[in-house]
């Protein structure tokens, strides 16, 4: 009777511990079951925005922000310049300074996007064909970073967009210590496009990038982005460094710089061109909007600065 009983609470026993375990089964597939359906509805939630969008970056630097921030496009602008592997094989809507409206209105975007330096020349010919284009401020490296910002927020991309400006800011930063051991030099520097060549203030993004660098502007104080060249007014500036940045048809332009310097006799009285510190800037690094390879163009301009 004794051994019945015990065997019997052996069995009762057994059948306790299963019941634990299948209720600690259930809760356990439970709480599986519930993050899984939190995990997949933040990925619906995120493919949905990417459905419901169709982008149009009508600028590299734009096409390139868009990708890091892990969005797709509808669309590419026609360049010579690398464009992110996302974007291989979309249509082109023609160069950023006159895409094509026909392509463009086409493609049904929600958004296109274009730069606050265009904004003038674009503005009217978005409008007539009734696309409202969103024009981004790349003018200066901080209006880039509030941009990266405020795309990321509109787009649910906020912690991508906090990484990639946190990143921007650390690299820039510890560039730009490197020119803090060393004196200041005046820094003119030219834009030059087929045909003419202006001059950059601060205010322009090559000239925050020389600000970074710790270069002094000779055109300091100057609001506009670029102003017309005075070369009388630019000698009695003397600065000690000449940058030359060619825009549009980069080797049309550095020949025609190069005629320029040779023979406009002014020039030889510059002691940057006595001492042979004049130095020409290539695109896509040195453009005149801020891209996402600031920290590789300031480490260069601040080695060409100080060799």
């Amino acid at each position: 009777m004794i051994k019945e009983t015990k065997v019997n609470s052996r069995k009762l026993h057994m059948v306790v511990l299963c019941i634990i375990f299948v209720v600690l089964s259930a809760c356990t597939n439970s709480i599986k079951e519930n993050e899984n359906k939190v995990k997949e509805k933040k990925d619906e939630n995120k493919t949905t925005v990417q459905d419901e969008n169709r982008i149009i970056p009508t600028t590299v630097a734009v096409a390139h922000i868009l990708d890091a921030l892990n969005l797709d496009a509808v669309a590419i602008p026609t360049t010579i310049y690398d464009l992110p592997k996302r974007y291989e094989g979309l249509p082109e809507v023609g160069s950023p300074m006159s895409p094509d409206m026909e392509i463009v209105k086409s493609l049904n975007p929600t958004e296109v996007f274009s730069v606050t330096t265009l904004e003038a020349d674009l503005k009217k010919t978005f409008d007539e064909v009734g696309i409202n284009a969103s024009y981004v401020n790349l003018q200066s490296i901080d209006s880039m970073k509030a941009a990266i910002l405020e795309i990321g927020e509109k787009y649910k991309r906020t912690e991508e967009a906090t990484k990639l400006v946190t990143e921007l800011e650390g690299k820039i930063t510890a560039i730009s210590m490197k020119a803090e051991l060393n004196e200041s030099p005046k820094v003119l520097i030219l834009l030059g496009i087929p045909g003419s060549y202006l001059v950059a203030t601060e205010n322009s993004y090559i000239g925050d990038l020389v600000r970074l660098a710790g270069g002094q502007n000779v055109m300091s104080g100057q609001e506009p982005e670029y102003l017309p060249s005075n070369t009388e007014f630019l000698q009695q500036s003397n600065p000690d460094i000449i940058i030359r940045l060619a825009h549009g048809l980069p080797e049309q332009v550095v020949e025609m710089f190069n005629e320029e310097f040779t023979t406009n006799d002014i020039w030889k009285h510059f002691d940057a061109v006595k001492n042979g510190r004049v130095y020409d800037l290539d695109e896509p690094l040195f453009g005149t909007t801020a891209t996402l390879a600031v920290p590789q163009a300031l480490e260069e301009l601040i080695n060409i600065m100080y060799p």
